[in-house]
């Protein structure tokens, strides 16, 4: 399953309602970290495909769900489960550490 591009509006119903654990990735066209990272999340998203979605918000398009969620700085990446926000990183990683923060958060590989 590819990455899913969630925006302001559609945040409550592709990431709350989610039956699934979802990792969103707060990021910016003018980020390079964030680009860096984009590749490692596509993996993931497909490695793990029915376990974790992956979800990316441009905080440019969709300025108020980073907001409500005080995201300061990018790239930022929060679990999300049973609507709840459970766990949350600040900044690039090598998709290894993003796998391994995944299982410490209780989403299994």
């Amino acid at each position: 399953m590819a990455t899913l591009k969630v925006t302001d509006e559609s945040f409550e119903q592709d990431v709350l309602k989610s039956s699934t654990p979802v990792l969103v990735d707060f990021w910016a066209e003018w980020c390079g970290p964030c680009k860096q990272i984009a590749p490692a999340l596509d993996q993931i998203s497909e490695e793990l495909s029915g376990k974790i979605s992956v979800a990316k918000v441009n905080i440019e398009d969709s300025p108020s769900t980073p907001g409500r969620y005080g995201v300061r700085g990018i790239p930022t990446m929060m679990v999300f489960k049973d609507g709840q926000m459970i766990s949350m990183k600040v900044g690039a990683m090598p998709k290894a550490k993003i796998l391994e923060w995944l299982s410490e958060s209780g989403v299994s590989a």
